[in-house]
């Protein structure tokens, strides 16, 4: 036995260059960003192509000390999350398309109410019910403009398994930077999909962690100077009395009818997000000066999109 595992490793460093590298799917691999990124509460419901996710939370989280759920449906998922993120906790939830429509109602609260969390759409095709076991890539503008309102929110988008994890990682990153849900826009073909990768060779940034008040601190749970700033954050049953609405409301988080009020605080939410465009705008490109044509995509249909694009050049196209 010692001799074959010898050999079989001796053959693995070999193909892979002596690195570590392992086989993993997207929804492993948006596992073990979330671990990385210190992630220590998942809630989630089962549902096809998204499972596999609430799966391996479970599996990672108790034996570090965190917390996943089963919970009863998509709406208690939701607001699970947003009570242990408002306790102090770094939050993942993962569903797929009809999942995100149950979502919406406490995706507005998770907004107005300025809670971090990312929450994973493993696209299928729809409308509605659709086909579980199919992939799609429709949800873009549902995951966009899922909420009323229609202000402004992240979402990442991941063409690999390795994007997959280093993405997760940095919307963990951007959901505490911004206190702002941040979804992670994946499908049924990234995720159920296996690859090669090494995780360990991913450049990842610096880990992202909550800014709080200072004890003895004068607290507002939604201050801010001008538009675009980004509170502090208090848990709940910390030094702070911390209030928390889903309705409109003051810095204070007091309900509020002012048209004024109200207005301040939209362009609030608002400015956090489109004032940081350049950061938090992420792409892959491959621009040529001679260009006649250009092709724009992203998740997975991206890889194609890029063969098509080396192909068409060495025909002499402009692209």
């Amino acid at each position: 036995t010692i001799k074959a595992w010898i050999v079989a490793k001796a053959i693995g460093d070999f193909y892979n260059g002596g690195v570590s590298r392992e086989f993993l799917d997207g929804n492993e691999a948006v596992a073990r960003g979330a671990m990385k990124a210190g992630c220590s509460f998942f809630a989630g419901y089962p549902i096809t192509p998204a499972s596999s996710i609430l799966h391996a939370m479970l599996e990672l989280l108790p034996e570090r000390g965190g917390v996943a759920i089963q919970a009863e449906d998509e709406i208690a998922s939701m607001g699970l999350c947003i009570g242990a993120a408002m306790a102090g906790r770094k939050v993942l939830t993962a569903t797929s398309g009809p999942g995100m429509s149950l979502y919406s109602e406490n995706i507005g609260l998770a907004i107005i109410g300025e809670t971090p969390m990312v929450i994973v759409n493993v696209q299928r095709q729809g409308p509605a019910t659709g086909s579980a076991t199919k992939g799609a890539e429709g949800d873009i503008q549902f995951t966009r403009w899922g909420t009323s309102g229609g202000l402004p929110v992240i979402v990442l988008s991941p063409a690999t398994a390795e994007e997959s994890y280093e993405l997760t990682y940095r919307a963990f990153a951007f959901a505490e930077r911004f206190r702002a849900p941040v979804f992670l826009l994946t499908s049924k073909e990234v995720g159920v999909t296996r690859e090669s990768v090494d995780l360990e060779a991913v450049e990842l940034p610096p880990l992202v962690e909550r800014k709080r008040p200072a004890k003895g601190e004068t607290y507002q749970p939604h201050a801010f100077q001008k538009p675009g700033d980004v509170p502090p954050m208090a848990d709940f049953g910390g030094d702070h009395i911390v209030r928390y609405t889903t309705s409109t409301h003051d810095k204070a988080a007091y309900l509020t009818g002012s048209p004024k009020t109200i207005q301040e605080m939209i362009d609030h939410y608002i400015a956090k997000i489109e004032q940081a465009m350049d950061e938090i705008t992420l792409v892959k490109r491959d621009l040529s000066l001679d260009a006649e044509t250009l092709i724009i995509s992203y998740g997975v249909v991206s890889r194609s999109a890029a063969v098509a694009v080396k192909e068409a050049r060495a025909r002499g196209i402009r692209i």
